[in-house]
């Protein structure tokens, strides 16, 4: 018997903030696979597997041919997969992006041709209420170059005016169309140097889309939701894995949201909901969620190709598939969870995450995933997340030294260790002190001040540098051997999304080059 195992760890890792319960809108959850566009007998059988599971949205892609700016590829299956999915109930999303990485560049009227393009499908398929504008921007495979030669991100910045030039052009042909920003990948490697797949990560792409929105000093929205594609980092992690900042998977959602907040707070752009938001705020699109499983030999007859990936076991995936329901459900940024694919991929080189295997049999996770939606587990049954912005360095540390080593006459290295969860910059500096132990708030107050600017006033010893999300790093300061007295250090963190969010911590005030401490013993080699 399969036993789900349902854990508290990734609710407090999402939640900020319990709440007493609220009603919510439903939890929508459905696939993301093209398979009702290969024939109208497969159409047939895939939604009709949809329907008796209970799922309600399936997504759709359709490239653009910058070529051939108005041909909509195999058009003839496209209708037939909309309208025996509008038939059945079933809600179809539209995702739309270039054939080519390199589609749109530069100064080229691409990106007019590709808004027009929209706005000719949401004509010609007026059921359909949701559009996602391209797919994944921060990856080469989609969307080129990824940095400019600077090696400042190039690929979100100009997404960015993609994305407004699609939402004028939908909502030009209806204002009830919800526009589907960003579907960005869950991780990027920020590497310029890359010699391939080359990468930005989401929370940096979110970044690039906000200043190039900032600049452009549009006064409409870019998108009304957001969408973002929480594969796990390896199939073998659990729910709770996640990723280090920059990165983020479902783990991590919190984490997207700041940096839409810090992207966009202030402009016409709506945000993710905080306690007291307005009505209009924005909504995750949790779409192509899959962890991989392996093939038993009883189906392998429907595959071909080599495995390429580590995979996880039935078992694991219908246990995280049937956590991601409920625990969702409570979380009122989420409008919607796609599982990537409905039905595996035969190709093993592709994947093979579905709720069915390629032979059409059921995984463990199918009727998990059909039993959670018919308990109404999409509905919210406890404590809902409520989510705030920060206003410091999230996660900010330091770890000073011990006192008693400082204390050593000869004693000439200073330094100690800090970290936060997110990347940040910082300045350090070692300030005299009066007497030993907490520091005054007069005194805390003096070295904030120092801090602040250029130049660190009063400083003894100063250092600057970087701390990585995640990390702990060591931070020196210069060595040199003080005057006997009193000194406490202190250091001001400024968030890399946003500096104007910063965190001042302070060590007690400690005595250093003291005159009767002796020198610590010199180590020697046994035997020499």
């Amino acid at each position: 018997m399969l036993k789900l195992r349902f854990t508290v760890t990734l609710a407090c890792a999402l939640a900020v903030l319990a709440a007493p319960a609220v009603a919510r809108a439903e939890l929508v959850v459905g696939a993301a696979d093209n398979r009702p566009e290969s024939s109208p007998e497969q159409a047939e059988r895939f939604y009709d597997t949809m329907v008796e599971a209970g799922l309600k949205e399936n997504r759709l892609s359709v490239t653009w041919d910058a070529q051939q700016p108005t041909r909509v590829e195999r058009q003839a299956s496209l209708d037939q997969a909309v309208a025996l999915a509008t038939a059945r109930g079933i809600q179809i999303t539209l995702s739309v992006y270039p054939a080519r990485a390199t589609a749109i560049t530069g100064s080229r009227p691409t990106g007019a041709q590709f808004a027009a393009f929209l706005a000719q499908l949401a004509r010609a398929y007026p059921q359909v209420k949701d559009f996602i504008v391209g797919n994944e921007p921060n990856k080469a495979n989609f969307w080129q170059p990824q940095f400019n030669p600077n090696g400042t991100g190039a690929a979100c910045s100009s997404y960015s005016t993609l994305l407004a030039a699609s939402y004028d052009a939908l909502k030009s042909v209806n204002q009830q169309i919800r526009v589907i920003g960003l579907a960005i990948g869950a991780r990027g490697n920020d590497n310029v140097r890359a010699t391939s797949n080359q990468s930005i990560s989401p929370v940096r792409c979110i970044r690039d889309v906000g200043r190039a929105y900032r600049l452009s000093r549009r006064t409409r929205p870019l998108m009304d939701e957001l969408s973002l594609h929480p594969y796990p980092q390896n199939s073998t992690d659990s729910l709770e894995t996640g990723y280090r900042w920059p990165n983020a998977g479902v783990p991590n959602l919190a984490r997207i949201k700041q940096a839409v907040w810090d992207a966009f707070h202030g402009t016409a752009q709506p945000i993710f909901p905080e306690p007291g938001a307005p009505l209009r705020t924005l909504k995750f699109r949790l779409y192509e969620v899959g962890w991989q499983v392996a093939i038993p030999p009883s189906s392998m007859s429907a595959y071909h190709g080599r495995e390429t990936v580590v995979t996880t076991d039935d078992g694991n995936q219908a246990a995280i598939y049937g956590n991601l329901i409920p625990y969702l459900a409570c979380d009122p940024s989420v409008r919607s969870l796609l599982f990537f694919n409905m039905v595996d991929e035969p190709n093993l080189d592709r994947w093979q995450s579905g709720l069915l295997r390629a032979d059409w049999t059921r995984r463990p996770s199918y009727n998990i995933v059909k039993t959670a939606i018919a308990a109404r587990s999409t509905r919210c049954a406890g404590r809902p997340v409520v989510w705030r912005h920060a206003v410091k360095v999230v996660a900010a540390k330091v770890r000073f030294p011990d006192a008693r080593r400082l204390r050593r006459k000869r004693e000439s290295a200073w330094t100690f260790n800090a970290r936060a969860e997110e990347g940040a910059t910082f300045t350090a500096a070692l300030f005299p002190a009066t007497k030993q132990g907490v520091l005054p708030a007069a005194a805390r107050s003096r070295m904030t001040r120092a801090l602040r600017g250029g130049r660190v006033r009063g400083a003894v010893l100063t250092a600057r540098g970087k701390i990585a999300g995640g990390w702990e790093r060591r931070v020196s300061l210069p060595k040199r051997r003080l005057k006997p007295g009193y000194y406490a250090f202190a250091i001001r963190l400024a968030a890399e999304m946003n500096p104007v969010r910063t965190t001042t911590l302070f060590g007690g005030a400690f005595r250093a080059g003291d005159p009767k401490a002796k020198p610590a013993p010199k180590k020697t080699t046994p035997g020499a």
